[in-house]
């Protein structure tokens, strides 16, 4: 009796403990499915939209109950809910992955592929057959039936029911093959999407976002400005609406990247300059030849007058040149060392004295002398010297002898200056020599300075300005020192004055 008593107590408890555990399961579903609290029962989990890269290899991804299958791009899924039947299998190498029982883990809607030997476990639950077991020799199907290809279905191979209606969730929608498929909100136009919003499509459902370039405040989409978030461009930023673009400073140009800004080199695009050109970071600079100056437009160059600048280039006249200068001399004057001036000797290059003429040089000409300067009664004994005879009467008042001398001085030189020296060539003992300006010093441009017992210089006191030519008579008294002697010799000095300086 107590053992009756014993095992109804037992019984009792196990049905309780049924009971229990039925009410604390009741809101829990299998893999592949979650509890659905408004309806009061489990839905199916879309993987191919919660698990990331559910399917790798390039395959597509298609949602099932209580799992999902990744299956080439070109196969189709042909959905049929009659009785069990056999289906030609896929091509090999399809894949496929499908949880191992449905909601209500009775086993309806399951898959079951023959000769599965192996699978590897994928994110969500779902398994995914490998390619020797889709090859096996056929694919049994539950209630929900599906088959699949590589190549569109034959239209002969379609579902004997293909009018046959399927619940779709919102945002999909049935297909000519029996398929939910998502339904583009974006192309239909169904979508709410401000116009200055994109719209884009979601599986299921669409979102709203801003163009490129603009950033959603609130209801509005309102522009980036890029220029506020360094660094865009290398020197210049210009926010437009949705873009910006980078500009360059002057001298300055956008590279193929159209962000960096590159030197331009001005000499060799656009070479404003008039004779030299130099380019530096971000611009240029001209410069002019030796003897130009840059003109106030910084661009072109004009020409120096050196001749201005200056009166001691040149010692005679300065021509001022397109970027140089040259220095011209007088007539009779030859330009040596660029600048000075020297005397051209006419009587070595152009003698146009005649044959009883002696040609004398002076600074800037030429003249023409006798060779026989003597008048009677004198009488030429040497080149220059003329003698009067004493046995002439008339030679008794003249003087013994006369001495021709040619001299050129330039003008305007400085005084005093010692310029010539006249000297006895005869000496006689027990004599006294004198000197003095005979004729020619009317002005007292001159003066004889007595230098020695038998010679005296003549000096310059005043300055003379040519071209003039004096003739000056120096003579030279003799007396012995008892006075019973006396004589005289002149020389007669032709002093020509050129008519420059130098």
């Amino acid at each position: 009796m107590l053992k009756a008593l014993f095992l109804t107590m037992l019984t009792l408890a196990l049905v309780k403990s049924q009971d229990t555990e039925e009410t604390i399961t009741y809101t829990q579903c299998t893999d592949g499915y979650e509890w659905d609290p408004v309806r009061q029962q489990c839905k199916d989990i879309d993987e191919c939209d919660i698990v990331p890269d559910a399917c790798k290899g390039g395959m597509k991804c298609v949602n099932h109950y209580g799992g999902y299958l990744c299956l080439p791009k070109t196969a189709q899924i042909i959905v049929n809910n009659e009785q069990p039947q056999q289906e030609t299998p896929a091509a090999e190498g399809v894949g496929a992955a499908a949880n191992a029982a449905a909601a209500s883990g009775t086993g309806t809607g399951t898959v079951a592929a023959s000769g599965m030997a192996t699978s590897g476990v994928m994110p969500g639950g779902g398994f995914v057959a490998s390619a020797a077991a889709m090859a096996g020799p056929e694919v049994q199907t539950g209630r929900n039936n599906f088959v699949i290809r590589r190549n569109p279905a034959d239209p002969q191979r379609i579902p004997s029911n293909p009018s046959h209606r399927i619940q779709c969730a919102t945002g999909y929608e049935q297909s000519e093959h029996n398929v939910c498929q998502d339904i583009d909100e974006c192309t239909a136009g169904t979508h709410n999407c401000r116009a200055d919003q994109v719209c884009i499509n979601l599986r299921g459902s669409f979102a709203c976002q801003c163009p490129q370039g603009y950033q959603k405040r609130g209801d509005q989409c309102v522009d980036i400005d890029e220029c506020t978030i360094p660094p865009y461009c290398h020197q210049r930023c210009v926010n437009t609406p949705g873009s910006f673009y980078c500009q360059c400073s002057p001298g300055f140009q956008l590279a193929a990247n159209n962000y960096t800004c590159v030197d331009i080199n001005e000499c060799d695009a656009s070479n404003q300059c008039a004779q030299q050109c130099y380019n530096i970071l971000g611009s240029f600079i001209c410069q002019c030849n030796q003897g130009y100056e840059l003109s106030s437009d910084r661009l072109n160059c004009e020409d120096i007058d050196e001749c201005r600048t200056s009166s001691y280039l040149c010692q005679y006249q300065c021509v001022n040149e397109p970027g140089k200068f040259s220095c011209m001399c007088p007539q009779g004057y030859q330009v040596v060392r660029s600048r000075t001036c020297q005397d051209i000797n006419e009587c070595e290059t152009t003698n146009e004295c005649r044959e009883d003429e002696m040609c004398w040089n002076y600074h800037g000409g030429f003249r023409c002398y006798p060779r026989n300067p003597c008048q009677d009664p004198y009488v030429l004994t040497s080149e220059n010297r003329c003698v009067c005879p004493v046995s002439s009467a008339v030679c008794r008042e003249l003087p013994q002898s006369i001495v021709y001398k040619y001299m050129s001085i330039r003008s305007d030189r400085s005084v005093p200056s010692d310029i010539f020296q006249i000297q006895a060539t005869t000496i006689y003992a027990n004599t006294i020599n004198t000197f003095r300006i005979k004729s020619g010093n009317e002005n007292g441009e001159f003066y004889l300075r007595q230098t020695s017992p038998v010679s005296a210089m003549l000096v310059l006191v005043k300055s003379l300005s040519g071209p003039r030519e004096y003739i000056v008579d120096l003579e030279m008294l003799t007396v012995n020192s008892i006075g019973t002697f006396r004589t005289s010799s002149v020389l007669r000095l032709t002093i020509i004055v050129g008519p420059f300086s130098f």
